[in-house]
């Protein structure tokens, strides 16, 4: 008794042998945390303690507790002699004698209002964290919507400038004569008109970051056949759906694009009828490109001083940071490529220009 009495935790004790359970012992550590001289408890029920907001399901939880007999660990509001609240959380147990019989109910007791205060602040600043945080969404999302439009807007504006271009080169060729000039003329609207496919794919699609390469190369292989006669040249196209960073998007249409038409022009003169096939699929380095056909191969072409479609697909490569083997397979040209699907930041400076080629392809 004089350790309980001396101990800094609030401590009481009740007898249910008496009407109504009344306190018949607390320590001075739980009159100081109350408020109450003894003589305000001796002989009163704890619920004296209760109020205005103390639960009233955390009540009717203690009560059943010490019908039964069962200990209990439990938070509520209790009131102190002057009115002020305090959380007070509490430990209620039975002390039984020697025959089991119950013959008090034991209470260690701590001030919790601490706790709660902390609680009540950490979920205030939560919430208002949650609020600035939704805010900062919003206008994250209002300007990426913003940044959208823009882009969708510049992808249209330069694909009707790349049209407009093309026109007139096309324009231009038709009536240039016959010849190196007019050829020329004719390849470098072909590019242009590749690279104007791509930013209406750009302007088309509602992620304007990233490129489906399939869908591509379906709309180029089908522009590509509708020119050639499909019984003597046939194309087929085997192209996984890869989505590739926007600024790849126009690299890469250039290389297939040049690929393609100059397999279709060179591969198969003099009327030969011959195959060309197209895949694009995901590997381990990244994109990996095939473009082979059957005809004369790289050693059978005719010598072109003013061709550079090698020199320029080779240059596309370097820029992506990819690989690029040419292969004679007798019959025919194979050309392999592999680029990284991270290869967003193209090289800087200034690119030499490709040099003359010997060879058509």
């Amino acid at each position: 008794m004089a350790a309980f009495t001396a101990s800094p935790t609030p401590m009481v004790l009740t007898d249910p042998r008496l009407a109504d359970n009344p306190i018949v012992w607390a320590n001075d550590a739980f009159l100081a945390l109350t408020g109450y001289s003894w003589e305000d408890l001796d002989g009163r029920n704890c619920r004296m303690l209760q109020g205005a907001d103390t639960d009233p399901r955390a009540v009717r939880r203690l009560r059943e507790a010490v019908r039964v007999g069962r200990p209990i660990e439990i938070e509520l509001v209790n009131y102190r002699k002057d009115g002020t609240s305090f959380w007070n959380g509490m430990t209620v147990a039975p002390v039984r004698d020697a025959t089991g019989r119950i013959v008090h109910f034991y209470s260690a007791q701590a001030d919790m209002t601490g706790k709660y205060r902390h609680e009540v602040a950490m979920r205030d600043a939560n919430d208002e964290l949650e609020r600035r945080v939704a805010e900062q969404t919003a206008d994250l999302r209002a300007a990426l919507e913003q940044k959208t439009a823009l882009l969708h807007e510049v992808d249209h504006r330069v694909k009707n400038n790349l049209q407009v271009i093309s026109s007139l080169m096309l324009l231009k060729a038709r009536r240039t004569p016959r010849g190196e000039v007019r050829d020329a003329l004719q390849g470098m609207a072909e590019r242009v008109g590749a690279l104007s496919t791509v930013h209406r794919m750009l302007y088309s699609t509602g992620d304007v970051t990233r490129f489906d390469l399939r869908e591509f190369a379906e709309d180029f292989v089908s522009e590509l056949v509708a020119g050639i006669d499909n019984e003597r040249t046939a194309v087929s196209a085997e192209i996984d759906s890869i989505a590739v960073s926007a600024a790849m998007a126009a690299p890469l249409a250039l290389m297939l694009h040049e690929l393609a038409t100059n397999a279709v022009r060179h591969a198969f003169p003099d009327s030969r009828a011959g195959r060309i096939t197209i895949t694009a699929q995901r590997s381990d380095e990244g994109l990996r490109m095939l473009i082979q056909d059957d005809g004369i191969g790289l050693a059978g072409g005719k010598p072109n001083p003013a061709g550079f479609g090698r020199s320029l697909v080779e240059m596309v490569v370097r820029q992506l940071r990819g690989v690029i083997v040419w292969s004679d397979v007798a019959p025919g040209t194979r050309v392999e490529i592999t680029v990284p699907l991270d290869a967003v930041s193209l090289r800087t400076g200034t690119e030499r220009a490709p040099e003359a080629e010997w060879t058509t392809r």
